[in-house]
Order: structure tokens, then sequence, then C-alpha cells
């Protein structure tokens, strides 16, 4: 995948959200990442989640879910301010579906490319070869 220049790619998983921004004149992938402030927990009224069962095993989920919910924000946020203008998002499966439910069609309509794999903890260097790779 080449990207535009000035593309933000959003790395997340249940627990971080890394960002980066595509530098440099010409299309290609050449990340730098920036500080972006984490985004603040958005945690549901009790009564708005499913207690704990099979169906959902633990309250982690929860707090991932939530987690999930605070990064889409974020980014709609962003999106909303025009900070972004072209976006890809790279999270694990999981957070990547609860992501995108969260997500305002103002963001999704910046979404140039979308990767679930986990590599929120990985170095840019795998980063970037993954989004080229893709």
């Amino acid at each position: 995948m080449i990207l535009p220049a000035g593309t933000t790619v959003a790395v997340a998983d249940g627990e971080t959200i890394r960002m980066f921004h595509n530098t440099g004149v010409k299309p290609g992938v050449h990340l730098v990442e920036i500080t972006a402030h984490p985004p603040a927990i958005i945690h549901s009224r009790p009564d708005a989640r499913h207690h704990t069962g099979s169906a959902n095993p633990d309250g982690r989920r929860l707090i991932e879910e939530d987690f999930a919910a605070a990064s889409a924000a974020f980014l709609n946020k962003l999106s909303m301010d025009g900070t972004i203008e072209y976006l890809v998002v790279v999270s694990d499966p999981r957070t990547l579906g609860e992501m995108r439910k969260h997500f305002h069609h103002d963001l999704r309509s910046k979404i140039i490319g979308e990767l679930a794999k986990d590599f929120s903890r990985r170095p840019l260097e795998d980063i970037a070869s993954l989004i080229a790779g893709a």
C-alpha cells in the first residue's frame, strides 16, 4: 500500500494507541511517530453492558471495549477538526471491530486502509513494512 503524504496511521490494541504521520513529498511509507494524548476512557453505564458470563467472560474485555470506543472518539475528534486527511488503522481484530462501531461517518470517509493485525508493541520499521506490503 502506498500512502499519500500526510496520512495518519493509528496503531491500537485494547490498551494503547500509537499515532504516526506519513511524511515526505512522494507517496510511499515514511512514518514518523507523533505524540498523541491518550484518549480518555469512556466508561459505560453499568446497565449498558452485559454482566460477565459465557458471552462476556471477564471484566478485562469490557475495559478493552471501553478503550476501543475512546480511541474511536479520539480519532473522530481529530477527523472533525481537520487534523486527519487520510487514515490507516492497524489493530488486533477484536479492537478494530469495536472501534468500527464508533467511527463517525466523516472519519469513515477518510479511512484508506484497515489492517487487522496486533502491531501495537512492534517497532516502527515493522509497522511500515506491514503497511508497505499490504
